[in-house]
């Protein structure tokens, strides 16, 4: 099912250099030989009243040539989706035609990644195939109402799976995948050395980071060298997250701190390599803040492509897997997380031991992009049959 088709993306986070689950989904159908448009949200701040021409750009990315990039602009004004829902939802069925014009080729499916309901999947037409797929917690209604019109769900949590039960469709889940840049970049055996190398990967500019668990965790090991790989500038996120003064103030007391290395956004496959010569590999998040309430992470699945020890605030899905992940029971605060954090780093030795890197490895293999798109390809097969 998933070979040769046009395909659509509907994303709530634009085309750049860091990449999610759904860019990467992106990338893996494109290199399976599908058209793939991924749709930029619109620019939130400026709208013309002009042509669909001049509002519509499509462009190849630079990634694959299988893939393009539509960027756009609302011929209204973008805040009526908060204060005129009911007006916006007229007038984006506009946009929608515009943008179906501007691609030009009939659209086999549409695969949906957007919680905020942008786009209403139920506004594109009938015979096109419809996927919805939420990896972030449904945090209002307008995400739960986002599923319809959908012909089938996957998400990374059972928790999320069970929000939409009331759509009764078919639903499955499908845990983050893995990247061909980890894979193919080698894992680094552990060795024990006198500076420990901890990595962090993610925008800095979130913030539902716990930055008072962060910060008291790096000054609780001076001895540690704490990389910090991800956006903390404004103008290299193309992903949530911007500069005000209490994330202005997190980023120069990281910066302050001699053993801390911020190296900003890399290249998939730098990144790749740069996480297996990490010793260890460290989660902080809120997750009262957190847009995945502690369920699931995009994350996890590179850092267990290294082999090293993972430790973590509590994540529901791997609660259970110490040996994959470590993380204290307490789900509403991370008060244990730097006891956790300093027993794991005065220990490696026993949690990087061969036999729990390879443990990790292998999941992570696992839970590869190929492979979870034949699964999901199986699943789309059986709806496309039982809708004949």
């Amino acid at each position: 099912m998933l070979i040769n088709k046009v395909i659509l993306i509907l994303s709530p986070q634009s085309w750049g250099r860091m990449k999610l689950a759904k860019h990467h989904y992106a990338l893996e159908l494109a290199k399976a030989g599908n058209l793939v448009y991924f749709i930029n949200p619109p620019d939130n701040i400026h709208w013309y009243m002009k042509s669909a021409q001049d509002r519509i750009r499509i462009r190849v990315s630079d990634e694959n040539m299988n893939l393009l990039i539509v960027d756009q602009k609302l011929y209204f004004p973008y805040l009526l989706k908060f204060h005129a829902r009911s007006i916006y939802n007229i007038l984006i069925k506009k946009q929608i035609r515009d943008i179906s014009k501007a691609i030009a080729h009939p659209v086999d499916i549409l695969w949906s990644f957007d919680l905020g309901n942008l786009f209403p999947i139920k506004y594109f037409p009938p015979k096109i195939l419809k996927i919805f797929h939420p990896v972030d917690e449904p945090g209002d209604q307008q995400a739960i109402v986002a599923a319809s019109g959908a012909d089938i769900l996957f998400s990374v949590t059972q928790e999320i799976l069970d929000k939409y039960a009331g759509f009764n469709i078919p639903s499955y889940l499908i845990n983050h995948g893995l990247a061909d840049e980890f894979i193919m970049e080698q894992p680094v055996a552990f060795f024990s050395r006198k500076t420990i190398q901890v990595g962090i990967s993610g925008n800095l500019l979130r913030r539902d980071l716990d930055r008072e668990i962060l910060i008291k965790i790096i000054e609780q090991n001076p001895e540690l060298i704490f990389n910090f790989y991800g956006s903390y500038i404004d103008s290299d996120s193309n992903i949530s997250g911007r500069i005000d003064n209490e994330t202005n103030h997190f980023i120069e007391k990281l910066k302050s701190f001699g053993q801390v290395k911020l190296h900003g956004v890399l290249e998939t496959a730098d990144l790749a390599k740069e996480l297996k010569r990490m010793d260890m590999l460290l989660i902080c998040y809120d997750i009262e803040k957190d847009q995945s309430k502690g369920t699931n992470y995009h994350k996890v699945m590179e850092y267990l492509s290294t082999g090293k020890v993972i430790v973590s605030n509590n994540i529901t899905t791997y609660k259970d897997q110490p040996n994959l992940v470590r993380m204290p029971s307490e789900r509403t605060t991370n008060q244990l997380l730097p006891e956790l954090f300093k027993e794991t780093a005065s220990n490696l030795e026993n949690f990087n031991r061969p036999e729990y890197a390879q443990l990790r490895i292998s999941f992570a293999l696992e839970n590869s992009y190929g492979k979870q798109l034949r699964i999901i390809d199986k699943s789309v097969e059986r709806v496309v049959i039982n809708k004949r």
